[in-house]
């Protein structure tokens, strides 16, 4: 979905759902998005279209949009005793007596006395920089191209991208997956160096860097919502998603 052209967002209900409906100057056709990360609804519409024909196109996509939120992942927050996937494994967050959270025999152990959450995501975002640049190196230099930064995120709608000039941009919540999932997003991202497109081309240079990509591909699609509805700090009142 491109970027929204500022001109404001109205909320509309349907079927007892919220929906943002926002105009975007770059949209050319309709699009309706459910968010893996808050469960929240957009309607996306081009800048002149007329907003009765958007609110038709929700009307008739309403049990779509039923069946889509309620195949999501109920959110799950990190609490002491809750097991949180990291590198694929189920953890245990465990308070302890240490200054820095890390690993010990099935725990994720945190400092005590501080919110879990907080120290479980930047222990998330230091594996996933580390993994993530070890794994870019790799890749990059067995397609003997080049990258000139890599950033993390925590993106909503994609799990990495490529600008032009050779940036690299990652969600940090790949760090919860299998390690050979965030290897494949990482070769998928460094194959954008040298094709700027999905073409033939570009998943050629995939599978010549990870010739089982598909496998790794499948398993995020199928479970990257599930790592979407962790939630690091219970939600205020005025951020909680709007319930149907």
């Amino acid at each position: 979905m491109g970027g929204m052209d500022g001109q404001g967002t109205d909320v509309v209900v349907a079927a007892g759902i919220a929906v943002a409906v926002r105009r975007s100057a770059r949209a050319r056709r309709i699009t309706l998005r459910v968010s893996r990360a808050d469960h929240a609804v957009t309607l996306t519409l081009p800048a002149r279209l007329p907003q009765a024909e958007g609110l038709a196109f929700l009307r008739a996509r309403e049990g779509w949009l039923r069946r889509a939120l309620d195949a999501l992942p109920p959110p799950a927050l990190v609490v002491a005793g809750a097991i949180v996937p990291v590198g694929g494994e189920g953890l245990a967050v465990t308070p302890a007596a240490v200054r820095a959270p890390r690993v010990a025999a099935g725990a994720l152990l945190v400092p005590s006395g501080r919110p879990p959450g907080a120290s479980v995501e930047a222990f998330l975002k230091h594996s996933a920089r580390a993994d993530l640049a070890r794994a870019c190196d790799r890749h990059a230099a067995a397609l003997g191209r080049r990258f000139t930064a890599i950033t993390l995120r925590d993106t909503r709608s994609r799990w990495g991208s490529c600008t032009h000039d050779g940036r690299l941009m990652f969600s940090w919540r790949l760090a919860m997956a299998p390690a050979a999932v965030l290897d494949y997003v990482a070769a998928h991202e460094v194959a954008h160096l040298a094709h700027m497109d999905h073409s033939p081309a570009f998943w050629a240079a995939v599978g010549r860097l990870m010739p089982d990509y598909a496998e790794r591909r499948a398993w995020l699609r199928q479970h990257g919502g599930g790592l979407q509805s962790w939630r690091f700090r219970a939600p205020t009142p005025a951020s909680a998603p709007a319930q149907g």
